[in-house]
């Protein structure tokens, strides 16, 4: 089967659509990333075809402060950019990630099954739960139900525009106002980070977290036998800066070894009991009491998944609710706003108590309870009708 797998260049993004290509590519599946020029030469390296994602620069005129222009207007735009490449190339299947969603429109146009690829935990509304992003666990008793309605009303209006947004950029490259949504939606998430709710979509899944490192450098430990406390700043925008340097600061005397994982410049002057630079994760993990991160979905997952508790420092975006889930589920402590001292006593706090050990490792055991993504889209293209398929609109 050959799949199209379309997202953005953001690592917490890209990763996760590279990490499905090696998936397919293992079922015998010939997959084709289109992204950005950044992960090219890694994903060819893994034996993954790539394509550039075009479109993806602002254009004169366009408002990046709206999220709701950006996100659909960029999408329409995208949609028509790729679509020659994307009909030339015959695939059965589309897969787009959440936050490209021209990847739908343009599977959309073609008359191709598409697939929707969310690497964090489902983010649509739900009648029962208070809005997402606010990190809220869902209210209990008649106050608390209150208390989620009145939240959903006072976003409802956001809501609705972006429906609005989303309706008139498929309008504009000829797709029907409505969106009758993708054939499925891979949750690439730990069950441990979701919450239950009563109208789940049937058509989404939980196929657990979609994980790809982008390197195969092993970064050294620092001497010592001391306590590891993996740090990793936030590849987000959105993340809260000069994070390592605080974090850094604030474990200085507790008695514990860092290793701070980058893909930029490291910091200057390390002191001795501490390295920093490009390394795998996963490898790191091995050796790590504490993660100290920014609660993206990706390093958060990648901890948990290995049985390590993290320390959250939430920046902007969804990182506050995905810090929040994860204080909750007990295997995380979050720390804002960051300052040296805080994140220090909460190293020290987790190291000291093995309940945050204990519920990470419960964490990690649940992450086989999960689908499988590759016979997901093996089913959304079976089940798909052929007729027309690859001839736009």
């Amino acid at each position: 089967m050959r799949v199209a797998v379309v997202a953005g260049p953001d690592p917490g993004h890209a990763f996760p659509a590279i990490a499905l290509c090696l998936r397919l590519l293992d079922a015998g599946d010939d997959p084709v990333l289109f992204t950005g020029p950044r992960w090219h030469d890694a994903a060819r390296a893994a034996g993954i075809g790539v394509r550039k994602l075009k479109g993806l620069a602002p254009r004169p005129g366009d408002d990046d402060a709206d999220a709701g222009a950006r996100i659909h207007e960029r999408a329409a735009h995208i949609a028509t950019e790729n679509l020659p490449e994307l009909s030339a190339m015959l695939p059965d299947l589309i897969v787009a990630d959440v936050l490209t969603a021209g990847g739908g429109m343009a599977a959309e146009r073609l008359r191709l099954p598409w697939v929707e690829l969310s690497p964090h935990p489902l983010y649509l509304p739900s009648k029962a739960l208070p809005p997402i992003g606010s990190g809220l666990a869902p209210g209990e008793g008649v106050r608390g139900r209150v208390r989620d309605g009145v939240l959903r009303t006072m976003t409802a209006r956001a809501v609705k525009t972006g429906h609005r947004q989303r309706g008139a950029a498929r309008e504009s490259v000829g797709l029907p106002a409505a969106d009758p949504g993708p054939a499925a939606r891979l949750i690439a998430t730990l069950p441990a980070l979701e919450v239950e709710r009563p109208d789940w979509p049937a058509e989404a899944h939980v196929v657990g977290p979609l994980l790809w490192e982008p390197t195969d450098e092993i970064l050294p430990l620092p001497p010592g036998t001391e306590p590891l406390v993996l740090v990793a700043p936030s590849t987000a925008h959105t993340g809260v800066a000069d994070m390592a340097e605080t974090v850094l600061a604030g474990l200085a005397g507790r008695g514990v070894r860092a290793a701070v994982s980058m893909l930029d410049t490291p910091p200057a002057d390390l002191p001795g009991w501490a390295t920093a630079g490009l390394g795998r994760q996963d490898e790191l993990l091995t050796h790590a009491a504490v993660v100290v991160g920014g609660g993206g979905h990706g390093l958060l997952a990648k901890a948990l998944s290995a049985g390590v508790p993290v320390v959250t420092v939430p920046g902007g975006g969804d990182q506050w609710e995905l810090a929040n889930r994860a204080a909750r589920h007990g295997s995380s402590l979050l720390v804002r706003p960051l300052t040296a001292a805080a994140v220090g006593d909460a190293v020290a706090t987790i190291l000291a108590e093995p309940r945050f050990t204990e519920a990470a490792m419960a964490a990690a055991r649940g992450a086989t309870d999960v689908a499988d993504p590759v016979a997901i889209c093996h089913r959304a293209a079976a089940d798909a009708p052929v007729h027309d398929r690859g001839n736009p609109s």
